[in-house]
Formats: C-alpha cells, structure tokens, sequence
C-alpha cells in the first residue's frame, strides 16, 4: 500500500465502513452487533467487534439449494490491535467450518517471509500470493462483490501527489506498507469441503483485493482524519447500517445520482433522525 502504517490504520477503518453502506439495503448487508474495547495477553489492547452479513444475493446458486436464502447469513468476529489483529468468520448453515485470518502490518515492500512466524511445518504447508492493488482483477468473484472499476495506474491523489501507481511502484514508492494475511479455511465436510474451501478463499481473495483498492482511490476522503474521528463515524455507521435493514426499501433509491463520502451520508441520516 502507498501509505505509512498509520495512515493505513485510519484509511482501511474508513474503507470498510463506507463499503459496508454502500451494501446495506432493506434486504441484506452488513448488522453490527458489538463494537468494544478488548485486552488480550497475545494481541495487546484494542477494538473487538462483532458482525453478521446478511449475503443473499451473492452466494452462488450451487450453494443456495442447501437452504432458504434467509439462512444464508455469516458471522464475524475481529480483534484489531494494531498492527495485528485476528478475524474468526463462521456461517450456522455450515456449522462445521470456520475462516481464520491473521493480519500482519509491516512497513515493507512486501518482503517479509515470515511475518507470521510460521514453524517450518506451517511454511511448508503455506501457499503464498501477492496481490498487487495496481493490477484490476475480473474474475467471477470480484463481479460477484462488484469489484471498483478504477484504474490506479492512471489515479493521482490531488491532496498527497501520490499514484500513479506503476509497473515497479512496490520498490520506489515512499512511504510504502504491507498487509501480511494468513488465511486458514477449515470445511470438514464430505464431498463439498473442498469445494467450499476453494470458494471462499477465491471470495476473500477479491475481497482484500477490493477493499484495498479502494482504500488508496478514496485516500482524498479520509487524508488527514484522526482516529478519534474514525472511532465517531464508526458509531454512527452503526446507526446508519441497523436503520437501513429496517428501512423499507425504495423504488430506484439505489445509489441515484453521484456517489457521496461517507461523511456527507452520515451527515444526511442524521438530518432526517
């Protein structure tokens, strides 16, 4: 990422909560549940959350015969002390699985080999990816959680200069910072667990992928706000998202007009409670 590790922090936390809004409708999204402080001996202190996805329409049909859509709801719970954090992801139409992702920050390139500090059997094991934030991917997964069509080979900040970001960018650009996941997806089902695996990992694939993405294209957004202020907007996204579910939906009321910054919609709830 083309940023400090600090300027992540704030960025990728303004990120989530403006592409959680922007899913959310009367039908499906994104249900906060909890939203806390947490002291941990391994992690240290900082923020646990807790999170149900209401995904109905993006699940792919060969998972839907399972059962009802209204089933189809993914549980997740995270523990961020920056820089490290953990995130447990589980679903009740299959109990038996689980989605565990590590996340590492290091202010690098990229060239940690063990950020994780994996013993030689876990290494041994690991498959490892680079997934570069200039490269656009257009795989079925990436429609599926509709993808940003921008291009950051030809973005350029207006308020930081920085971009655009091209072939080599990872080894010339200051500041500089990367996000190490170990992603472990455990489905001990017979006949479709490895089916499963391969699918949500490809999901998560292009979900970091997008997400990040975002993240420096919406650096204008969010350049120069304080975590204070990031902790305040993540209050009131909560509100925003629980009356969104609620409310019922709205013939063509489905992103009309031009795309505003989650602070503007934020403010235009408020002006309406």
């Amino acid at each position: 990422m083309p940023m400090s590790m600090e300027e992540y922090e704030i960025g990728i936390s303004y990120t989530i909560m403006k592409m959680e809004q922007q899913n959310t409708n009367s039908k499906e999204g994104v249900e906060v549940l909890q939203q806390v402080p947490f002291e941990d001996e391994k992690l240290g202190k900082g923020q646990y959350t807790s999170k149900n996805y209401h995904l109905q329409s993006k699940i792919p049909s060969w998972m839907k015969g399972f059962a009802p859509a209204s089933a189809l709801t993914v549980h997740e719970e995270s523990w961020c002390a920056y820089p490290n954090s953990r995130t447990v992801i589980k679903c009740p139409l299959f109990s038996k699985c689980s989605l565990t992702i590590d996340t590492v920050i290091r202010p690098d390139n990229g060239c940690s080999e063990n950020a994780h500090n994996l013993t030689s059997e876990q290494l041994a094991a690991r498959e490892v990816e680079v997934v570069d934030i200039a490269l656009q991917s257009r795989d079925y997964w990436s429609k599926v959680i509709s993808a940003p069509n921008v291009d950051l080979t030809a973005f350029r900040s207006q308020r930081t200069s920085r971009g655009p970001l091209l072939k080599g960018w990872m080894d010339s650009c200051r500041p500089v910072m990367t996000t190490y996941k170990l992603v472990i997806m455990d489905a001990p089902i017979w006949g479709l667990g490895e089916r499963l695996e391969d699918c949500i990992i490809a999901g998560e694939r292009a979900l970091f992928l997008a997400c990040h993405r975002l993240c420096f294209a919406w650096i204008d957004e969010w350049y120069g706000m304080t975590l204070d202020q990031i902790r305040e907007m993540e209050r009131q996204t909560d509100l925003l998202l629980k009356k969104t579910l609620k409310k019922p939906a709205k013939a063509g009321s489905k992103h009309d007009g031009k795309r505003k910054t989650l602070k503007e919609e934020i403010v235009a709830v408020g002006s309406c409670t």
